[in-house]
């Protein structure tokens, strides 16, 4: 009695389509954060939850996928891509309103699609997870984020909050290079040890074994 393998999950399933609302959440994000030079309230509130659920839907998707069986090829490429879009939006934007500096954007964005370009570039030896300090720095970014995207104003607790947002921002900063050393030393033993590259290594070992004994052969 034969057993028939479980179906693929289809792409169109609600997991893909909360990213590409994510996706969408981008551009709006961005107009309502540079809206009127970032000087509005109004629409830095807006930006905020509009951030704030891009955000949610980040962690919607992924419990959904894993949960309901729905984790497929299009969801794990698109995911990285469309969170890495989200976060570059909103350091382009701070920055652009004055709230980040441009140093710190900078490095924070070549590392994170650094990585991410890094990551597509081993799958072939792997898949690489996300570790316990990739986490970390995901979350006090997104809340750092969050925060200093709150509008600035007389109220004192808006300057609390942005002292805190850049209290938070501080160690992401600090994550997302330590981080980005750690995963550039894990793909590259990765690398090193993967069976694709085991595979080669015999098989140039035999392809050399092959050509040895050819010419012992022809010498005699």
């Amino acid at each position: 009695m034969s057993t028939r393998a479980p179906a693929a999950p289809s792409v169109w399933n609600i997991a893909n389509a909360l990213t590409m609302l994510r996706l969408l959440l981008v551009p709006v994000f961005g107009w309502l954060l540079l809206s009127h030079g970032g000087t509005s309230p109004t629409y830095r509130y807006l930006a905020a939850a509009c951030f704030a659920l891009a955000m949610i839907t980040d962690r919607i998707d992924g419990d959904l996928a894993r949960s309901r069986g729905l984790i497929t090829r299009f969801g794990q490429l698109a995911d990285p891509i469309v969170d890495k879009t989200l976060v570059t939006m909103a350091f382009v934007g701070l920055s652009i309103i004055g709230i980040i500096p441009w140093w710190v954007t900078a490095l924070v964005l070549a590392r994170e699609w650094g990585i991410t370009l890094l990551r597509f570039v081993v799958i072939r030896h792997g898949v690489m997870p996300a570790g316990r300090g990739g986490k970390i720095k995901t979350a006090l970014q997104g809340f750092a984020l969050f925060l200093l995207t709150l509008p600035v104003s007389t109220w004192p607790l808006s300057t609390m909050w942005l002292w805190i947002g850049y209290a938070l921002l501080a160690p992401a900063v600090i994550l997302t290079v330590v981080t980005g050393f750690e995963i550039v030393r894990d793909a590259l033993r990765m690398v090193r040890t993967s069976e694709r590259t085991l595979a080669k290594r015999q098989a140039r070992r035999a392809g050399r074994q092959g050509s040895g004994a050819g010419e012992g052969a022809g010498r005699e």
